[in-house]
This record gives structure tokens, C-alpha cells and sequence, in this order.
């Protein structure tokens, strides 16, 4: 979503960096790159005004000025205002004191939230609670009929009363208010503790709409209201939610679509405009493409800083902790990676999402968008298949496939024997890796030797012994002598025929020509 604006933004203090000092006339042109930058990414005209002038003001400050590195003062005054107009802190969801705790949601038609409520179900039922979908949206075609099929995918109960209109050119005849009502009120028999009230759409702002969506809220006394905005529509999202905020008064902002390849200004000014957090971002087609928004994460990402916190998180929700702890005593253990076990960390991998989503939380991965994009996701798939179509035997010691093992395997996978070559050698790569962490020594760079930290074969504090380089003959007889003697029997280490320890009493044997130098 915010590809553009990061590689405007990451270009820019890139090219702050190679100033030791930063003058009046380089933050004045930094402060009008970010502002090109925003404008383009469509964020607010008065966000944007506001945005920039407080960076230039704090940027002139002695906060800069006085800083050993101002273009890193720089850089962290634009994530702090960034963090600032993405709402500050986040904000988890307010549950009623006395169950059932009850959800609006609200939006423009298209916007996803029928998708949306299927999403939040399953988040808070993975939580602990036990949410119940409400159909009040009884005036989109087959609006009542994606809800149970969102909520059958998502494990949660859908009361729909009423099925709504089959086709465009049906009338409605339901009473979505009287819906909600005793959606909220089967919700208390049945002793739910969370409701989620879809409600319905329209193509663009109206007074029925908003007086449908105010009837609703005075009708079930909602303890969220969630106005659900889709981030493509771009400057159209800023008086989209000035609108519900004055129709319904909503309470949280839910961005959906941040998937999709908009410039992505809704999301830097809606928070602002309205007053009002964003609580939750849809990231994905998936139910689980679903996360909490946090404004300081989000800013990291968009300065290409990387989101590893929620990588880590989205890591602890698909790796199996007993899975976790049996690879890492093997490890400690000396015992050698295996491609089952590879087969298992890559499965636990893919269960966490898109391999590119997960990849783009890393910082600095900004620099090899293009790489990232043209990432197949496929390949993880035709990697599975070649595993898969190994016997237990050849996944634990791949050292005896041979030849016709590999034609064998890559017949079986409908992959080239080649594919298979490759898949072994990079395995070969990572299992050496594996047990150079197994010692504690770290990884080796390749290309760049063994650096401090980064692990290799020489022991700190050790020197490495010295290469012994043969020598070649000497021009002077009596020494080419004694090492031609040396070399046909002499005991390693007796220059010039000296007998070795033990040996003191030996007869003396002096080459000849040299009497004459020990006075014989």
C-alpha cells in the first residue's frame, strides 16, 4: 500500500545522510520532498500543511542543530510526526462491562464489511469470546447470504431473521432496526458476549443511509462503532468519514484493503481529520488477513524501518510451541537438520501468510522491492512437492540420493532434475548453517570472510597458524647438501645431521667441506 511514499521518503533522507551538517536551505529541501511525497500518496491537503510545518519547525530547533547526527534527528522527528498523524497510541477494543458487548459496523457499500465482520468474529474468538453476526443489511443483493457463509468459515453463529433481497431489482421489505434489536436481544438469551451488527451500504453518502445507521445506534445502544473505509478511494475517504462522524458519531476506524496498490493517503488522514483511532487493519482476502493497528509500527513501515514486532507476534500464533522446543533441543543436541524438519518450519511458515507480506515487515527490504515482487510464492510449493516425494530415509540423510534417486524424485514432483539439484544444494548450504549455530559460532557471510559476531572457524583470541610454504633449494652446496640429507633420512627437525632428543650420544656427522670451519 505505501510502496511509493516509503521509496520517496527513504530516498530522500538517503540523500540527507551524506551531510555531516544540515543548513536552513537542506531541511527547507527535505520538508518539500515529504511534502511532495504525501501529496502524491493523497493524503490530506490540511494534513499534509500541518505535517510538514511541524517537522521544519522541530527540524530548525536545537534538537538538530545540537545533535552529533542531525540527519538521524531528522529522520526520527518525521517517524514521531507520523506515529503523531496515525493516531498516536493504539487502541484495543471497549467491552461492556455486562455482556453482550455490541459492535456497529458501518461504511460505504464495497467497503468490506461483511468481509470484515467474518474477520473480527474470528479474532475474537480466537481471544476467548463467543461473537454472534447480526444480518441487518437487508438491502444489498445476497448481502444476508455472504454474512453466513463469512460467519460459517469463521466458526461464529449468524441470526439473519430475515433474508433480505435476492436481486437488484427487488424491493426491500425488512426492517433492519428491528433486526439489530433482537440480534442484541437472542444474543443475551443465548448468553453471547460479543455482537457484531452488519449493517447496510450505500454507493456514496446519503440521509438514508444516516438516519438508518443512527436508528440502529439509538435502537441497540452500541458499545463500538467502527466506520469501515476502504484505503483506495484516496482524498473521497477524508469527507467520508467527516460525514459518518457527524451522521453516526463513530468511535474506531477500520482501514481495509491495505493490501491493494492505492497510494494509501486514507490511512494518513482520517485519523487526523476525524479525531477518531484506527483500532483495526484488513490486510488480505483471508480471514486471518486480519491485525490490530498500531501507528508505530505502521510509521516504521512506511520509513522502510521493518515491522518485526508484528512478525514475531503473527510467528508465536502459527508456530507450534511443542514443535519449537523439539527442534531446539535437537539442535542443542548436535543432531543434524534434516529435510523433514525443514519440511515442518517451512509449513509453519506458510501458515503464517504470504511469504512477501512477511518478508516486507523486515527492514530495509524497501531497497529490493523489485526482488520482492517478482518473488514467486509458487516455488514454496514445488519445494513441498520434491520433499514430499523423498522416502523418510532420503529426507533424513539426503547424502544418498544419487543419480537415479533424483530423476526418481523429480518425476514424482513434476519438477527437472535439475530443480531437485538445486533444492539440495541450498539445503546443504542451511544445514551447514544449522549446526554452525548448534556450536554458538554464529553465521559465516559469504563473500565477506568470517566477521566479528557473525561466526567462522577461527576461535577468538586464537591466531591462526601460519601457512608452512616449501622451500625451495639452497644455492650454497653444504646447506643443499645437508637438506638433500635431511630429506633421504635424517630425522625430521635434525639440521645438519644433529640427532634428534634421546639421541645426544650419536656419532656427529659434519658434511663435507665444512672441517674447516670448526677448526678441523
Amino acid at each position: 500500500m505505501f510502496a511509493t511514499l516509503s521509496d520517496r521518503l527513504t530516498s530522500t533522507f538517503k540523500n540527507l545522510r551524506t551531510k555531516g551538517r544540515l543548513s536552513e536551505a537542506d531541511i527547507d529541501a527535505t520538508v518539500r520532498e515529504i511534502r511532495r511525497a504525501l501529496l502524491d500518496a493523497d493524503v490530506a491537503v490540511p494534513v499534509v500543511r500541518e505535517f510538514t510545518g511541524t517537522v521544519r519547525e522541530r527540524a530548525l530547533s536545537a534538537e538538530v542543530s545540537g545533535a552529533l547526527n542531525p540527519a538521524q534527528q531528522v529522520v526520527k522527528i518525521v517517524n514521531e510526526e507520523l506515529v503523531s498523524i496515525l493516531g498516536g497510541e493504539s487502541r484495543p477494543l471497549t467491552f461492556a462491562k455486562t455482556a453482550p458487548t455490541v459492535i456497529m459496523l458501518a461504511g460505504l457499500q464495497g467497503a468490506g464489511k461483511t468481509t470484515l465482520a467474518g474477520k473480527l468474529a474470528l479474532s475474537l474468538k480466537e481471544q476467548g469470546h463467543t461473537p454472534l453476526l447480526v444480518a441487518a443489511d437487508l438491502q444489498r443483493p445476497n448481502a444476508v447470504t455472504q454474512l453466513k457463509v463469512v460467519g460459517e468459515r469463521a466458526g461464529a453463529p449468524v441470526y439473519a431473521p430475515h433474508p433480505g433481497v435476492a436481486g437488484e431489482d427487488e424491493v426491500p421489505t425488512g426492517d433492519p432496526v428491528a433486526v439489530a434489536r433482537a440480534g442484541v436481544e437472542t444474543a443475551r438469551s443465548r448468553q453471547h458476549d460479543v455482537v457484531i451488527i452488519d449493517t447496510a451500504g450505500r454507493l456514496g453518502v446519503d440521509a438514508e443511509l444516516m438516519q438508518q445507521a443512527a436508528d440502529i445506534r439509538d435502537a441497540t445502544s452500541p458499545d463500538e462503532i467502527l466506520f469501515v473505509i476502504d484505503a483506495m478511494i484516496g482524498q473521497d475517504a477524508v469527507a467520508t468519514a467527516q460525514a459518518f462522524a457527524d451522521g453516526v458519531a463513530f468511535t474506531g476506524v477500520v482501514l481495509s484493503k491495505l493490501d491493494g496498490d492505492a497510494r494509501g493517503g486514507a490511512a494518513l488522514s482520517v485519523a487526523r481529520v476525524t479525531g477518531r483511532p484506527i483500532l483495526f487493519a484488513s490486510t488480505g482476502e483471508k480471514l486471518t488477513d486480519f491485525e490490530p493497528f498500531h501507528p508505530d509500527r505502521m510509521a516504521s513501515r512506511i520509513l522502510d524501518m521493518g515491522d518485526v514486532l508484528t512478525l514475531i507476534e503473527q510467528a508465536e500464533k502459527a508456530f507450534d510451541a511443542d514443535q519449537t522446543e523439539a527442534m531446539a533441543a535437537k539442535m542443542a543436541s548436535g543432531t543434524d537438520f534434516t529435510l523433514s524438519d525443514f519440511l515442518v518450519q517451512m509449513q509453519q511458515m506458510r501458515s503464517m501468510g504470504s511469504m512477501k507480506k512477511m518478508l516486507g515487515m523486515l527492514p530495509g527490504m524497501g531497497q529490493m522491492r523489485e526482488a520482492l515482487e517478482n518473488f514467486d510464492e509458487r516455488e514454496v510449493d514445488r519445494v513441498e512437492a520434491i520433499i514430499r516425494s523423498m522416502t523418510p530415509a532420503e529426507r533424513d540423510n539426503p547424502k544418498i540420493i544419487n543419480g537415479s534417486r533424483r530423476a526418481r524424485i523429480a518425476r514424482g514432483s513434476g519438477v527437472t532434475t535439475t530443480d531437485v539439484n538445486q533444492l539440495l544444494e541450498r539445503f546443504a548450504g542451511a544445514q551447514k548453517m544449522m549446526r554452525q549455530m548448534a556450536r554458538g559460532g554464529g553465521m559465516a557471510v559469504p563473500g565477506m570472510g568470517n566477521l566479528p559476531g557473525m561466526g567462522g572457524k577461527k576461535a577468538r583470541g586464537r591466531q591462526q597458524a601460519p601457512v608452512r610454504r616449501k622451500k625451495g633449494r639452497s644455492g650454497n652446496p653444504a646447506k643443499r647438501a645437508a637438506e638433500q640429507k635431511g630429506v633421504d633420512g635424517s630425522p625430521a627437525g635434525s639440521a645438519f645431521g644433529v640427532a634428534p632428543t634421546g639421541e645426544k650420544d650419536g656419532p656427529l656427522e659434519i658434511p663435507a667441506g665444512l672441517e674447516k670451519f670448526l677448526g678441523r
